[in-house]
């Protein structure tokens, strides 16, 4: 459940909810500028700002604000993380309180509808009574938002900011013990991810919300539709078929990560038959073989798939470059 159906359900439970929105970010701070939480009347909360003191301190601001009977609807909070908090941070974090009622749910309905996406970009508008009433902004609006930012407001005053922070996209190809000990090891990550096998009866009976599940395991038509910069882990029952999609992918030159599970032997045959296959010598030398992170050697599916997610959490969340290769084929940060 996204962060506004929370606030819908929270308001429609309790008429009241505060949204906490990071707004601004100087120097050191444990979370992000756009990053969200909802406080509900009796003190639960969904999401964190960071944790710590500086949580504790939020939660307290959203309460007084909840119990506030002079009709606020919104405040906002500067914290120094070092003298105000006495955190070892040296950074500033400033953060937007605003106190929801059964008035903006007619706007929190809008934002659940099945045409808005998670990466839709939202506008708020000013209201005479404080906060912003929320929708979903035209394709003109949202190129005032760039790419790279969470937020920011305009001249008018009104408020442009992402409906939810996008997600890498995780393509895995193969449904084995290593395969099913990687998508338990994703599974409390922010990564979308979808899955692949062919196989009758490959998969389990039950996967994390955030899996996709494709039977199939054709690799252009499937990495046609996986979007710039997605991560591509191989890890087939078949060498021939591992093979296929990594050089799919490889030579799509679009992937932030294309790697096959494998030894030193294994990474030397596909070179040589990626070569063989005429594809550029730039995009062969992308395939990372071995996977995961050097140093962690334990087989055990398990361990495999900590070294694996290790490895892709190195990349920046939307990677629009590659990780150098080391000579045994792995990647650095």
């Amino acid at each position: 459940m996204g962060i506004f159906a929370t606030l819908k359900a929270m308001v429609e439970r309790d008429g009241r909810a505060v949204l906490v929105t990071i707004m601004d970010v100087r120097g050191s701070s444990p979370r992000e500028v756009g990053t969200r939480m909802a406080v509900r009347a009796d003190g639960a909360f969904s999401g964190t700002v960071g944790g710590g003191t500086l949580e504790w301190q939020v939660l307290a601001e959203a309460q007084a604000l909840l119990s506030a009977r002079d009709g606020r609807r919104m405040r906002s909070v500067d914290k120094a993380l070092g003298p105000d908090l006495g955190q070892c941070c040296g950074g500033r974090v400033g953060l937007m309180l605003e106190r929801l009622e059964r008035d903006d749910l007619a706007w929190l309905s809008e934002l659940e509808a099945p045409s808005v996406t998670r990466e839709h970009v939202i506008i708020g508008t000013p209201q005479d009574r404080g906060g912003f009433m929320r929708r979903p902004a035209t394709n003109a609006e949202a190129q005032g938002l760039p790419a790279e930012a969470a937020s920011r407001f305009l001249p008018d005053g009104r408020l442009l900011e992402r409906l939810e922070p996008a997600n890498p996209s995780l393509y895995l190809f193969g449904a084995g013990h290593v395969g099913r000990a990687l998508i338990l090891a994703l599974a409390p990550l922010p990564i979308d991810v979808v899955w692949c096998d062919a196989r009758p009866d490959a998969f389990p009976s039950h996967v994390p919300q955030h899996v996709v599940l494709r039977r199939d395991t054709e690799p252009g038509r499937i990495l046609a539709g996986a979007p710039d910069h997605a991560r591509i882990v191989v890890m087939t029952h078949s060498h021939a078929l591992d093979l296929a999609i990594v050089s799919t992918a490889l030579a799509a030159d679009r992937f932030a990560y294309v790697g096959v599970i494998g030894s030193q032997t294994k990474r030397a045959r596909f070179l040589s038959q990626l070569r063989q296959a005429g594809l550029a010598e730039r995009l062969v030398e992308g395939m990372i073989c071995p996977i995961g992170v050097p140093g962690i050697e334990g087989k055990e599916p398990a361990v495999i798939a900590a070294s694996v997610v290790a490895q892709i959490l190195q990349l920046p969340r939307q990677a629009g470059s590659r990780m150098p290769v080391l000579k045994d084929g792995r990647r650095q940060a």
